[in-house]
């Protein structure tokens, strides 16, 4: 064979090699929680007790990311123009979706098998099938961001205005409007007790020192929980709902009523809350460490990559 051939071969193998490439493959039964680090674009997956699985690192800007079922996970960021999913079984991209530049958050709906995206550039949300096969866009307000779903009704807070946008699912139409605070951000629902927590930064000088509970059915606010300062993470599990407040560090978790339990000062600059398994789970995006925290200690501290922004939380199994 002549050299050139071997060359021409040799360069269809590497191409074939690179187009072939895919990230460490997670087991499907393996329950995990996964940091979103966006100062260098990764997945750290930890496993139950705290150990690392994987680390996917990303070439793409990403700045969040939310899982999709059981198996994938949708990846994107404010300044790329496509989002991507894939396949944590596999470690393989399955699906790229033109999103266009602006993507804010995204928000996965098990009852409606929906995901759903907001766009600060276009000010609207979108929906998508599994598939990522878009479905509806529904203009709302000034930079949409957090999202929750309950009993068919997708709650949007528009970050830059004063409005949280209440949305059929299905018709995918605005049918009511709440007034809140401007800068709200994080957001939960407890289906229950028929009320929505929305936490928030605060604007300019007048940082936010609290939750704020809404009525879900008629939007009216209800009362405010101090949990200073900047509450802006929220996680819901049985009777206890965990809360970080990064302009503070802090930590709290109280009862469905609102009355504090307990607090605790975790992490440099939180954003992120989650529980998982038996743990609340922590993520420190000034120091780049995973807290779990159990019986109201910190039991252990993970290293990840810089920046971790979100935490993603998988515990059944399929």
């Amino acid at each position: 064979m002549n050299k050139p051939m071997i060359a021409l071969l040799m360069c269809i193998l590497l191409l074939t090699g690179c187009s072939e490439q895919r990230f460490t493959p997670i087991n499907p039964h393996q329950p995990f929680v996964a940091s979103v680090n966006i100062l260098q674009p990764s997945l750290t997956f930890l496993d139950q007790e705290g150990d690392t699985i994987a680390t996917w690192e990303f070439e793409s800007a990403y700045t969040g990311g939310v899982l999709i079922q059981h198996d994938r996970v949708l990846m994107y960021g404010h300044e790329l123009t496509e989002a991507h999913l894939y396949e944590i079984s596999t470690g393989k991209h399955v699906a790229t979706i033109e999103c266009g530049m602006g993507t804010t958050n995204a928000y996965y709906d098990n009852q409606s098998e929906r995901f759903f995206m907001t766009n600060s550039k276009t000010n609207a949300v979108i929906s998508y099938d599994l598939q990522g096969k878009k479905l509806h866009e529904q203009k709302l307000y000034n930079y949409p961001m957090s999202m929750v779903a309950s009993n068919g009704y997708l709650y949007v807070v528009n970050y830059k205005d004063t409005v949280l946008s209440v949305l059929d699912i299905e018709e995918f139409i605005v049918v009511d409007e709440w007034e809140i605070a401007k800068s709200s951000h994080g957001i939960a629902v407890l289906e229950q007790q028929n009320k929505l927590w929305i936490g928030g930064h605060g604007e300019g000088s007048k940082p936010n020192q609290t939750i704020d509970v809404y009525d879900l059915t008629t939007g009216e606010k209800q009362k405010p929980i101090s949990m200073p300062l900047m509450p802006v993470g929220i996680a819901k599990k049985g009777d206890e709902v965990a809360v970080i407040s990064h302009g503070e560090s802090m930590l709290y978790v109280a009862d469905i009523d609102g009355e504090i339990l307990w607090k605790q000062k975790v992490g440099a600059n939180p954003f992120a809350v989650q529980h998982f398994m038996d743990f609340i789970v922590v993520a420190g995006y000034d120091d780049q460490t995973v807290y779990f925290l159990e019986d109201q200690q910190i039991i252990k501290k993970v290293q990840t990559n810089k920046g971790p922004f979100q935490l993603l939380v998988r515990e059944g199994t399929t």
